[in-house]
């Protein structure tokens, strides 16, 4: 029932993001977006799954235990690790409710300026993205803002504020045509001016400089192929990924031996 509940949810969502008919670009955006929140419903269901499993197994042990009039006592050791186990998998059954939740809430935030073509999200490996085109922000090889691009910033800005326990990385990207000017000597340099440029602007307009962080990457993560004029302009762009917690990150607690020194 919470499955299907949850798709449904989904659901409606789409059905309101799709009834504005804001031409195929929109359309498009929109159903790359669906399918990469369902692929994040995919792994909610793979979760709920395997909890559902530990569950069942948990209490197929125990009857058989009873009936084998086994003592708890002896196998103390056993339940206890199959009961942490099943702890661990509702926790983070319970996470991952609770980021779908918090990415459709942004979605909803970010629908008017995604509606009108000044921004679109993705999800990329399992992390939201907020994408800012070159056009909206930037003139041609410059880095200063330029008014439409502050404006939609501030939006931007207010959402983002809005997102408790989180930290933002603002990174720039350039496409792969090199650029020499007298402030660029590359799109290194440009790119990187960029995304610091967006990240002080962004403190200056309410995110917690604490929670704000820069990078510039040239061309070397372009989201489509630089061979079109059309794919080009895509890849130049702002990039504001909206980081995992910590406790959303695999636990590499047991590589610590892998680490040690070895005696001589």
């Amino acid at each position: 029932m919470r499955n299907t509940t949850l798709i449904g949810a989904l659901g409606i969502l789409f059905a309101s993001l799709l009834v504005t008919g804001c031409g195929n670009e929109l359309e498009e955006q929109n159903a790359d977006l669906r399918r990469q929140l369902e692929a994040l419903q995919s792994e909610h269901d793979s979760s709920l799954a395997r909890l559902n499993e530990l569950e069942e197994s948990n209490e197929q042990m125990i009857q058989r235990l009873n009936e084998a009039g086994v003592s708890f006592d002896n196998l103390e050791g056993a339940r206890n690790a199959l009961q942490h186990e099943l702890e661990q998998a509702r926790a983070r059954q319970a996470a991952n409710e609770a980021r779908l939740a918090s990415f459709r809430q942004v979605i909803q935030q970010f629908r008017a300026l995604m509606e009108s073509g000044q921004l679109r999200v993705r999800i990329v490996r399992g992390q939201m993205v907020v994408e800012l085109p070159e056009g909206i922000l930037f003139d041609s090889a410059r880095a200063d803002l330029k008014d439409a691009g502050k404006e939609t910033l501030r939006q931007v800005a207010t959402v983002l504020a809005g997102i408790e326990n989180r930290t933002f990385l603002i990174g720039g990207h350039s496409d792969n045509i090199p650029i020499r000017s007298r402030r660029f000597s590359s799109n290194w340099e440009l790119s990187a001016a960029r995304g610091v440029t967006v990240a002080r602007f962004l403190i200056e307009s309410g995110v917690p400089e604490a929670r704000i962080a820069a990078a510039g990457y040239a061309a070397t993560q372009p989201s489509v192929e630089n061979d079109t004029p059309e794919n080009r302009a895509m890849n130049r762009r702002i990039e504001i990924v909206i980081m995992p917690n910590l406790d959303e990150l695999p636990d590499l607690s047991g590589l610590e031996g892998d680490l040690a020194t070895p005696e001589s």
